[in-house]
């Protein structure tokens, strides 16, 4: 399973255009919001996703596309009732993990019943030989071939498009050499439907019907123990993955034969658009289930009966969401509680006699435990420092794991008989995880520490599920690195605004009018200090040149064209260390900000991932705006011109303005723009300069248009006027639009 909690995501729309969605949860039950809280579902009948509504707890279509606004009676972040959500959960449980035979009902979940692991064949050591299958819809297909694929799964030194290694590299590494995961490749099988048919229709069958009578492939070749059962099954489909019905990426059963060679257990992710979307992450994730019969690490917010979903492991888990790091290419590494499980530890290190411990980090087949009176409960402890596997986790130091076999990652609450099966004990205390905050920050792992770090009287603690002492104190914790020494013994400021989001937009190749993404800002201010982080996949930086254009069209180059060869642009910018942005100092912040990003050469390709802008801002008074359209001609040669009026119906007095306007003209330079205040006293924005230049789209400042200050102090109720003259014959135009935006 492939868990989303609060990440914006792109969906297709069968009559309209892509649109974004905030998406909770995962295949078994899934929400999912408009970037402003609105409840979102698809209407099949219009092949559009439009404003839910509650109709006896159920949701429904309004028939409102989101792309309008949304009705008056329409409340942000509705829910189903629990009795539906649960009604839905489990008829979509039952259809994807079908009980084993002779177990409990409601049992295989987050819980392992199986000393951990969830019931069913295991294949988690040995020479392994998997089949993927790569399908394509009938209205969709993918750049991405067989060799691509071939190589992320099984290819040694593997560093395409940024990914830390192979699929089978990944698992050789885990399993401290236990199993070698190999994949045959074949396809692409092309479907005889259209993509949003298989959300709600499996395409296995299908795609595999066509595997074995059309191109003749002999499954037996995938029973390592020659049991009549096919080890591995994954199925990659073309396009963007859909967080929706059966293209959710999961694993799940068959219940297939051929030629006497039996099909059980199946995976199934995307397959991506281009090259440049292929990653390790989800793969490793699902052949977790599939080979080793890995429990998932988070909460699926049923079992429990609060049906409120937690994090688990977030991050520090491939098992939990450690598989979306650094996109999908970087995924945690499993951890030490699961590895255990499987046998890859060889080496196992009690820490119940005191003394000085050293943890070492990417030693997979050591198992560092301290054992309580149960033989179920017990600490893990592990180096988590940003490092190898583990360079894209949020925090770096040392990891404390509370775990119980007879445990639940689906009871977060922390009681003696309902409680995780592995958690992470976070340095800082706050539960995030368990409260489903976040899936992981930098506080959550131990760093140098000094004296006492964890003990009975701690928070977090070291005391049993049962409250008591479980007599584990550690103390000394050195600074993360290659080798952790311990020993084993008795809020954001006021003034600042935010914004994100997640673009997903490939870069065309050397074309000059690129890309651009915009965040739009509400609050009122003046930039006092602002910072950008971009997330860009990209085979050479250096044909790259990434431009910031704030709300009054002012333009800052943060990269232009620098870093050669290198992979892939994650960068933070900031007014204290890229000099070029302290020129948006006193601008407006309201309006949109726009990312434009450019390939400037041929050959390599890209995508801007997403990006982020946190501005400090100098809080100045309230804003009022006006914009019109007026479209007036402007008569040609004629000294009264036309004027055009912005009503403003708030009172107070002028601290700031910027006034925009769009003009079509053939010669600009034969204008003449003035802004006229309601107390009549007026200023020249354009004086007839440009020369021969069309159109005049332009926003004006005080710090563009000094000029302007003459205004600050102005009474600013009433009408603004904006008069515009045609100074020189021949040439004509019009006012398309002007817009006004005045700080009080």
């Amino acid at each position: 399973m492939s868990a989303i909690f609060g990440e914006t995501l792109i969906f297709q729309q069968d009559n309209g255009p892509d649109v974004e969605l905030v998406v909770f949860g995962d295949e078994f039950y899934a929400r999912y919001e408009t970037k402003d809280g609105y409840t979102a579902v698809y209407d099949p009948e219009r092949g559009l996703y439009c404003y839910a509504v509650l109709l006896s707890g159920r949701f429904a279509s309004s028939g409102v596309p989101i792309s309008k606004r949304p009705p008056s009676d329409i409340r942000r972040g509705l829910k189903e009732a629990e009795t539906i959500r649960n009604e839905k959960f489990e008829g979509r449980y039952a259809d994807l993990r079908p009980p084993q035979p002779g177990a409990a009902a409601n049992v295989a979940r987050t819980l392992g019943p199986n000393n951990g692991l969830l019931e069913g064949r295991r294949v988690s050591e040995g020479h392994i030989r998997g089949l993927t299958v790569l399908v394509e819809f009938a209205d969709l297909t993918s750049a991405v071939t067989a060799a691509d694929v071939e190589a992320m799964l099984n290819a040694p030194n593997y560093r395409e498009n940024g990914n830390f290694c192979s699929v089978r590299e990944y698992y050789h590494l885990m399993s401290n050499g236990k199993l070698d995961y190999s994949n045959v490749v074949v396809g692409p099988i092309k479907l005889s439907q259209n993509q949003r048919y298989y959300v709600q229709n499996l395409l296995c069958r299908e795609a595999l019907d066509k595997v074995v009578n059309q191109l003749g492939i002999d499954l037996s070749q995938f029973d390592s123990r020659g049991e009549g059962i096919v080890d591995a099954l994954s199925f990659m489909y073309a396009g963007r993955t859909v967080y929706e019905g059966d293209l959710w990426p999961h694993n799940s059963e068959l219940n297939l034969t051929y030629n006497g060679i039996k099909v059980r257990y199946y995976t199934i992710q995307s397959l991506g658009r281009q090259r440049v979307d292929l990653s390790i992450g989800t793969f490793c994730h699902e052949s977790g289930h599939l080979l080793c019969r890995f429990p998932d690490l988070y909460d699926y917010g049923s079992r429990d009966g609060d049906f409120e979903k937690s994090a688990g492991m977030g991050y520090y888990c491939l098992m939990s969401a450690g598989n979306h790091l650094n996109n999908g290419r970087t995924p945690a590494s499993i951890c030490g509680y699961l590895r255990a499980l499987v046998g890859w530890c060889d080496r196992e290190v009690r820490l119940n006699a005191p003394g000085v411990y050293e943890a070492k980090h990417g030693d997979y087949g050591t198992l560092m435990k301290y054992e309580t009176h149960r033989a179920n409960e017990y600490f893990i402890i592990e180096n988590r420092t940003q490092r190898g596997l583990d360079t894209y986790l949020p925090a770096s130091g040392l990891a404390v794991y509370h775990c119980d076999t007879l445990g639940s990652n689906e009871w977060q609450g922390g009681t003696r008989e309902r409680h995780y099966q592995c958690g992470l004990l976070q340095a800082d205390g706050h539960l995030d995880l368990e409260s489903n905050r976040n899936q992981g920050d930098s506080t959550d792992l131990f760093k140098r520490v000094d004296g006492v770090a964890l003990s009975y009287a701690t928070t977090p603690s070291t005391r049993g599920w049962d409250s008591s002492d479980s007599g584990l104190a550690l103390a000394d914790i050195s600074e993360p690195g290659e080798v952790i020494r311990l020993k084993v013994g008795s809020l954001v400021p006021a003034n600042v605004v935010t914004g994100k989001v997640t673009a997903d937009l490939l870069i065309p190749d050397n074309k000059r009018e690129g890309i651009s993404s915009a965040i739009a800002i509400s609050q009122a201010g003046k930039v006092k200090s602002l910072s950008v982080g971009i997330d860009i996949t990209h085979t050479y930086i250096g044909d790259l040149q990434v431009e910031l254009q704030s709300p009054s069209g002012k333009k800052v180059l943060l990269h232009d064209r620098a870093g050669g060869s290198r992979r892939d642009l994650q960068q933070t910018y900031s007014s204290s260390s890229t000099t070029a942005l302290s020129a948006l100092n006193g601008e407006l912040i309201a309006g949109d900000w726009l990312l434009k990003v450019r390939d400037l050469a041929s050959r390599d390709i890209g995508r801007l991932n997403r990006w982020n802008i946190e501005i400090e801002y100098e809080s100045a008074g309230q804003v009022a705006r006006g914009e019109v359209s007026p479209n007036l001609s402007i008569p040609d040669n004629t000294p009264t011109g036309i004027s055009s009026a912005i009503a403003i119906a708030q009172s107070g007095t002028l601290k700031d303005i910027s006034v925009g306007v769009v003009i079509p003209h053939t010669y600009i330079g034969d204008l003449l723009v003035e802004i006229v205040a309601p107390s009549g006293q007026s200023v020249t924005l354009h004086n007839m300069s440009g020369g021969s230049k069309d159109d005049l789209k332009m926003t004006y400042d005080r710090t563009s248009t000094p000029a302007l200050e003459a205004l600050v102090g102005q009474q600013i109720q009433g009408n603004w006027s904006l008069r515009v003259k045609d100074l020189q014959r021949l040439d004509t135009g019009k006012l398309e639009k002007w817009s006004l935006q005045l700080m009080y």
